[in-house]
């Protein structure tokens, strides 16, 4: 894989850790419930601390981190549906993240991917917890 196509990629990981920060960070303000609005801040900082991971990498192989995000999509203004969003934003983070193991060959980079994977699957886990007492369904995935 060629060192522009490792950047392109870690730059669309960039942006997917700045649009899941700017949405837990907006959801973390509107949400009534002391718990999950402050498990959600912290997971934000997580959000961020991968974007730092995500920057360094980018720029060590040459390349400026990418600040241009999508229209977000919040998940609504009620805390089931926040907190059901903020699960599809870990979940599709992960599956992501694993495909891009697979393809690109740099240990640096797999290396920082993996320890992303395990803090996002921790994320999904307390997002979960969250969710469990306000929903019939339960949504937790490992």
């Amino acid at each position: 894989m060629k060192n522009e196509d490792v950047i392109r990629i870690l730059n669309e990981d960039f942006v997917r850790e700045l649009e899941a920060t700017l949405v837990y960070v907006r959801n973390s303000f509107i949400m009534k419930e002391c718990d999950p609005s402050r498990v959600t801040e912290a997971i934000a900082v997580d959000e961020m601390r991968h974007m730092w991971w995500l920057a360094d990498l980018i720029t060590k192989r040459g390349g400026n981190p990418v600040m241009e995000h999508k229209e977000l999509d919040f998940g609504g203004d009620d805390l089931q549906t926040m907190l059901r969003r903020q699960i599809t934003l870990e979940t599709e983070g992960i599956e992501k993240y694993k495909k891009q193991i697979e393809i690109v060959q740099d240990p640096e980079v797999t290396g920082v991917l993996k320890h992303i994977i395990e803090e996002e699957k921790r994320h999904r886990k307390e997002f979960n917890i969250r969710l469990q007492p306000i929903s019939s369904e339960r949504e937790f995935r490992e």
